[in-house]
């Protein structure tokens, strides 16, 4: 298949997202929608019709063309008869979010990252329950950033990290699968970032909820999405950290408590798999900044490279953004209880 990104363009009603194909090898995109309607322009199509129809089989919405099945992926070929015509400079695009994603969940499946980091960082062997089911949880879907969008730092931590991860992109809608034919239901992966404030990530774990602010305020996904039959065998991948283009860690995706069939397939039970739907794999080892002692700074730039797919960079915001509110902490009428 291909690579398929989002980019914005501006037009004068206001931003439009388009879908690309991405040829990273001769430094350009391809305008999918734009390359249809000149196909079907050339077949004696009318303007009206060909914009309709190139439109409806490739909407800025990866997860909705996705939806669409084969009749997508049969498309892409026929309209890249038309590439010349419809192609952008790569340098020169404003990049979204690779896949506008139904729902985010992250997983933690890389015993690297799970050692590194509870012998290390927390000081006490991991919790006993990440070796008897795939942990995961779910992630707010808008605040997804793309490559090179610049990405808020929250005015409640001091230790902001970056979690370098796979992204499995959901193709195909399904339940309750298994190991033997959840990778079916994978459409290709991305780079995912799974930004945290680590010093409310502490406290908010605590309260047993979940992540909440460590987390909800910025995913980084892309550049683009790789179809799976192009990457091939996902074990085995390498990847690289840079923050201010000095190499922080070089890692391998490599050493799987669960492997990326077992959490897809466990996500799935009693529960629905919709296409566009991202799955991050976990933190890779050496992969997060935590592992190494280093968290980002307003101003800095941490690119994340993965061998197949690209590298997603994103800028952090030169100053940290101060939120209007914040709570205050209320009477604990069990405060002498959990002293004691």
């Amino acid at each position: 298949m291909t690579k398929l990104g989002r980019i914005a363009v501006s037009t004068p009603d206001g931003e439009q997202i388009r879908l690309v194909a991405v040829e990273p090898e001769n430094s350009r995109v391809i305008d999918l929608a734009q390359a249809h309607r000149l196909m079907q322009l050339r077949r004696s199509a009318t303007e009206e019709s060909a914009a309709r129809i190139a439109g409806a089989i490739f909407p800025g919405s990866l997860s909705s063309a996705i939806g669409a099945g084969p009749v997508f992926r049969e498309q892409i070929d026929a309209a890249l008869a038309a590439a010349d015509d419809a192609s952008l400079a790569i340098d020169e695009v404003v990049w979204r979010a690779a896949v506008d994603a139904p729902v985010i969940r992250d997983g933690l499946t890389f015993e690297g990252h799970i050692t590194n980091f509870f012998r290390d960082v927390v000081g006490s062997p991991p919790n006993p329950g990440i070796y008897v089911r795939p942990g995961y949880f779910k992630g707010s879907t808008g605040v997804s950033f793309g490559n090179n969008e610049v990405i808020p730092y929250p005015g409640y931590t001091e230790q902001l990290d970056y979690e370098l991860e796979l992204g499995y992109v959901i193709g195909k809608p399904g339940r309750n699968l298994n190991p033997d034919n959840a990778l079916e239901h994978v459409f290709g992966l991305t780079i995912f970032n799974d930004f945290s404030a680590r010093d409310a990530q502490g406290f908010e774990l605590g309260v047993g909820m979940g992540p909440q602010k460590c987390k909800d305020f910025a995913y980084g996904i892309g550049p683009w999405v790789t179809t799976l039959d192009e990457i091939g065998s996902i074990e085995g991948l390498t990847g690289q950290v840079r923050v201010n283009g000095e190499v922080q860690s070089n890692t391998r995706v490599e050493n799987f408590v669960y492997s990326p069939a077992e959490l897809v397939a466990f996500v799935s039970i009693m529960d629905w798999l919709q296409p566009g739907d991202v799955i991050g794999s976990g933190t890779m080892g050496f992969g997060s900044g935590i592992e190494l002692g280093r968290f980002l700074q307003p101003g800095d730039v941490v690119e994340l490279e993965v061998e197949g797919i690209g590298t997603l960079r994103s800028p952090i915001a030169p100053e940290p953004e101060k939120v209007p509110w914040w709570p205050t902490p209320k009477h604990n009428p069990h405060a002498e209880e959990t002293a004691a």
